[in-house]
């Protein structure tokens, strides 16, 4: 088993910023997908961001490109969201979720990936 623990969450004002932070129990970034889902209440969990280990193109939701960036650090086993930008329809539950090797999913599915974290609040509102 793999446990991911999230940590970065907060309160921000729009359009500030936070940097979320990923990390694994042991090695998940190697030949395989880590990435990024959040759920709002009354709301399905949709998938934010992710990307496969070792590769450069990771794959954004419509409504964060250009805002948020995933990225890895794969010595520490730890993968990244930094959100800049941010809107009150960003407030949210963060989960970091991976695959274990052998999946080779590495989209937003929800229902495609084999551990998750806890999840972090997010909170964007005046």
């Amino acid at each position: 088993q793999v446990q991911l623990v999230e940590s970065g969450g907060g309160s921000v004002h729009p359009g500030g910023s936070l940097r979320l932070s990923c990390t694994a129990s042991r090695d998940t970034n190697t030949n395989n997908c880590m990435g990024w889902f959040r759920q709002a209440p009354g709301k399905e969990r949709e998938g934010v961001a992710s990307i496969w280990s070792n590769a450069p193109s990771p794959y954004y939701h419509d409504s964060v490109k250009g805002r948020f960036t995933i990225s890895q650090d794969n010595a520490k086993n730890t993968v990244y969201l930094q959100m800049n930008s941010l809107k009150p329809e960003d407030t949210a539950v963060y989960y970091c979720a991976a695959t274990r090797r052998g999946n080779w999913y590495c989209g937003l599915s929800n229902n495609r990936y084999d551990y998750w974290g806890q999840g972090t609040q997010v909170t964007v509102s005046s």
